[in-house]
This record gives C-alpha cells, structure tokens and sequence, in this order.
C-alpha cells in the first residue's frame, strides 16, 4: 500500500516528510500554498522519487477549505481545471509528470456525499487528462463510484485514512466531533497492521469495515503526524 501525505500547505514539514512517503497531495492555492511552494514541492518530490497529485479545493482559505461551498457544476469544474492546470503546468516545466487529483477537505466528502459534485469532479479530469486517477475515499459503496468513473473513462485510487476515526457508514468521523482524529501513534500502527492482516477498519464505535485500499493517508500538519508517518513507513 502507498503512503500519501496532503502537502504544500504551509507547514514546517514538509522536507522531513517528503522522503517517507510515496505520494504528495500538493494543495493548488485555493485553500493553501501557491505558486513558490508547489514548485518547491514538486522540486523536492523529484528529488525522493515520490508521485504527484493535486490537491484543489473549495476557494476558501480563511476555512481552509473545510466548509461547503455551494456553487454550479460548471464553476466547480472551472475552479478545479485552474488548479489544476496551474500545478500540471509546474510539474511540466520541472520535468515530472501530475499522476492523479485528490479533492481536499469539504470538496473530497461533498464529493462522496453527492453524485452530483463527483459527476463535476470527474467530467473535469476527463475534460483535461482522462490518464490522471481521481483519488476517493474507500467506502463499502465503491461500486458506485467504480460505475461513475467507467462512464467517465477515469480510473479510481481507493483512499484509507491512518489517523481518523470511521462512521459505522464507513465515512470519515466528522471532524467537528471530539474523536474526528486518532492521535495515538501506538493505535494508528496497531489499526493499520490489523487492517493489513484482515482488510478491515474498525468504525469508531468498533463496527468491522471491509474497504479496499491502494493508499493510505496520514495528516503532515505537525510534529506528532511526523511521528506517526515515520511508524507507519517502518510498518509499510
């Protein structure tokens, strides 16, 4: 399973993660980074041999992009083709190739919530790159998705997350709730090992969750998610 990791947003980290993991979310300008840091990024992800994705979002930096946004399809899919062609553009000039989108915050569980918004996202990868993967989040319902994305002629990365807690719906535990973030390094590696053994997450309230997984999440926003990337990269 490869290890992904949202970068490029601002944080002190992103050096010290880079070489640990496999892919780098790096985050467009809507919601964080811009030009200079995406470049940077994309410098350093070249160096470590490490796959690029974009990571576009909601045009909303003072939420950081972790608040709905209603907009028409045709907007959506306008904002998310700039981010898009704009980090496309840099990996072009340093030599590398944008492999796959990942939706960041509100934008990723909208999608995964209303077909609607998926539909945008996907009609506007297809519009663009029809060879870059969209990459969702794993749930029990990924046939749906798996159909969508077949009528858009894209292929899907199924996403785990190391270091948030399950709906017994098997979505991401909301992260206005107390126990939205695990933060325990012992029980992240615990979980993920047992999930490697078994093919299943435990919900929060301990309810199994059978998902398929192509890569795995952990959060780079600070010292402790240094911690838990570094156990994980050992595990994996």
């Amino acid at each position: 399973m490869q290890l992904n990791c949202d970068m490029g947003e601002g944080m002190a980290f992103d050096a010290e993660i880079m070489p640990l993991i496999d892919m780098a979310n790096l985050a467009c300008g809507a919601h964080a980074g811009d030009e200079a840091l995406m470049r940077a990024n994309v410098c350093l992800a070249k160096k470590h041999g490490v796959v690029i994705g974009a990571h576009p979002a909601y045009p909303d930096r003072e939420n950081f992009g972790r608040v709905s946004m209603q907009m028409a399809p045709a907007r959506l899919g306008q904002l998310l083709r700039e981010q898009i062609e704009r980090l496309d553009r840099i990996c072009s000039d340093e030599g590398v190739t944008l492999s796959y989108v990942k939706p960041h915050g509100a934008l990723y569980n909208d999608m995964m919530r209303d077909e609607e918004i998926a539909m945008a996202v996907m009609e506007t990868i297809a519009s663009y790159r029809s060879d870059l993967q969209l990459m969702i989040l794993s749930t029990p319902d990924n046939g749906r998705y798996r159909l969508l994305s077949q009528r858009y002629g894209i292929a899907l990365l199924y996403e785990l997350f190391a270091d948030r807690n399950y709906t017994d719906q098997g979505y991401l535990q909301p992260r206005v709730e107390q126990d939205a973030v695990i933060r325990d390094v012992d029980h992240i590696v615990e979980r993920i090992v047992s999930y490697g053994r078994t093919g299943v997450l435990r919900s929060v309230s301990g309810k199994s969750l059978q998902l398929e997984g192509d890569t795995l999440c952990v959060h780079g926003d600070n010292e402790a998610s240094l911690a838990v990337i570094k156990a994980l990269r050992d595990v994996l």
